[in-house]
């Protein structure tokens, strides 16, 4: 440690001056191979499988993000196989966003000291050199906020052609990568409100927007599902402990040395110039906004990961000219990257640690699944992890089917489970007096196998409510109509899965069910038909407060969400 301490030190720079351009080349390449490395060996998570089924299946959106991602993957299997057939992209991306984060910079007098000092800023950030190995929305984003923060240093200095289109295309890519780009593209207008004086700029976003028409069109085409996900559905309510775990988290992502230095250096400084100004906006921007957005639902703590690209900016500037920022770097932030070492090298292994976090040897219990279902198709119930790693695992088919246990995702518009109506399948669930439990060493899973699959989430259901205020054992009586927009018919009496209406509450995390009687039996409803009924039932004991009130058709893979929800309020009057 002491020698790169020493040469470190601002006078060392006469010493080695050298070839910078080969110091970097060097460190690029050892940088490319730890990550390859950690890609290899390092099992692949449950979203980078669902992500590498949006590979297969390209398009120009997708429920939970843009279409970057897919892209990326897609390129990746083109290459190879395995985990780097998902990840190989994000280790060419991370190189080349390092490259363009030391153009923008460009130092008037670079020289070997220099580049390491950036290479040591850049690893210390403990979450960014990670979206080097894995594959992940955050990959692209970071790369084209690299890019925008070029080309609108370029721009500043100069609008010309070439700087508006690269500020165009930078936009672009960094919306199709991730939503947080917005607020990238708005705290920097907001940094230099002068931007909207020149028409040039107002250009290049018309050129973004542009580009961003395929995507915009395909939200608008299915009813805008991320944006009702994002700004909506993950909203759950004020809690305390959303408020208090931001600021923890945000110091392990950002690493809590460094995120210090970078606080140090923005009071200590006031920006130089328009472009330093945007760099400050942009960090303090994203860390407020998101903790301000705390109060309302958690924040992943990767969310703001974008600050990465001008926290990157700001050290690599200011450290080499400040001798106790130099000093504190030696003595804190590189040790630091030690531990960050020690841990990358503990997720590549099947230490204890790891597999008790549920991060090693998924395969197994997968391929005894798909043993046990021979060539049967999959179905699972929950959310998406489960059918994208048996996917990635096994190579062989997996749908999974939502719940109101669950949230929507991509599998709710491919809609693969249509494939299999009224025919076999393993039913890969705990369903009591159906299921059966496997064994296969210490592994365990429940199933059974189907000669005819039914489902029922894509029946249509719609209702209105007289008063919105119900009380604990109050009966309501509510019309309603369902439309089958499956392509076949549904059996409510289906010998194997039968369907039942019941009424729906949910409040925060918490849901309640009860089930209803109808006017008049259902029995089945054809394919393309709407069906006309009256539900009766008694509100159930529950606590007093406001509640999302819906009608659903359950069965052995529980309430399906086939209605819009209302809001009523639970009282108890006496």
């Amino acid at each position: 440690m002491k020698p790169i301490l020493k040469f470190l030190q601002p006078q060392s720079g006469q010493v080695i001056g050298g070839d910078y351009k080969k110091t970097f080349a060097i460190l690029m390449l050892i940088w490319f191979i730890i990550n390859l490395i950690q890609a290899v060996f390092t099992e692949v998570l449950s979203d980078e499988a669902y992500y590498g089924l949006f590979g297969k299946y390209l398009d120009w959106g997708y429920f939970d993000h843009p279409p970057m991602v897919a892209l990326m993957v897609r390129i990746s299997s083109v290459f190879f196989t395995g985990n780097l057939g998902i990840r190989f992209m994000s280790g060419i991306l991370q190189l080349a966003t390092l490259f363009l984060i030391w153009k923008t910079a460009g130092f008037r007098e670079p020289d070997s000291r220099r580049v390491i000092l950036f290479f040591i800023i850049a690893f210390s950030i403990s979450l960014f050199p990670i979206y080097g190995v894995i594959a992940a929305p955050d990959a692209p984003l970071l790369f084209f906020t690299a890019l925008f923060f070029l080309a609108n240093k370029k721009f500043l200095a100069d609008s010309n052609r070439t700087s508006v289109l690269l500020l165009a295309v930078s936009m672009a890519g960094m919306v199709y990568s991730k939503y947080q780009a917005v607020l990238v593209i708005g705290f920097v207008i907001l940094s230099n409100i002068r931007l909207l004086r020149n028409y040039r700029f107002w250009i290049s976003g018309i050129l973004a927007l542009i580009l961003l028409s395929p995507h915009i069109y395909w939200q608008f085409s299915h009813d805008f599902p991320s944006l009702r996900y994002h700004l909506i559905d993950r909203s759950e309510g004020f809690r305390w402990l959303f408020l208090l775990e931001y600021l923890p988290n945000q110091m392990a992502i950002f690493n809590p040395f460094t995120l210090g230095a970078v606080f140090y250096v923005m009071v200590k400084n006031k920006p130089a110039d328009p472009f330093t100004r945007e760099l400050y906006f942009v960090i303090t921007g994203f860390l407020l906004f998101f903790w301000i957005t705390a109060s309302t639902g958690h924040v992943e703590p990767q969310w703001t990961i974008a600050c990465s690209i001008p926290i990157i900016l700001l050290l690599s500037e200011k450290i080499p000219e400040n001798p106790s920022l130099l000093k504190y770097t030696g003595r804190f932030i590189l040790p630091s990257i030690l531990i960050l070492l020690i841990v990358r090298i503990i997720m590549m292994t099947n230490l204890g640690v790891i597999r008790k976090m549920g991060y090693a040897d998924r395969n197994k219990k997968y391929e005894a699944i798909a043993k046990e279902a021979e060539d049967l198709p999959v179905v699972f119930a929950g959310s998406f992890q489960k059918p994208s790693l048996y996917k990635f695992f096994t190579g062989k088919d997996a749908v999974v089917i939502s719940s109101l246990y669950n949230r929507l995702t991509q599998f709710d518009i491919w809609q693969f489970e249509k494939k299999y109506h009224n025919k076999p399948a393993f039913v890969c669930i705990s369903a009591a007096n159906r299921s059966q439990v496997y064994e296969t060493g210490s592994l365990q899973f429940s199933g059974f196998r189907t000669d005819s699959l039914q489902t029922v989430n894509r029946v249509k259901i719609v209702f209105s409510l007289s008063d919105t205020r119900l009380n604990p054992g109050d009966t309501v009586s509510i019309p309603f109509s369902m439309l089958n927009q499956y392509d076949y018919d549904i059996d409510f009496g289906h010998r194997q899965f039968p369907v039942e209406v019941c009424m729906s509450f949910l409040k925060d995390e918490d849901e309640y069910f009860k089930q209803a009687s109808l006017d008049k039996p259902v029995g089945v409803i054809h394919t393309g038909s709407v069906m006309n009924r009256t539900l009766s039932g008694i509100i159930p004991d529950l606590p007093e407060g406001k509640f999302q009130f819906g009608i659903s058709l359950n069965n052995v893979f529980g309430p399906a969400i086939n209605s819009n929800f209302v809001k009523i309020t639970i009282g108890r009057d006496d």
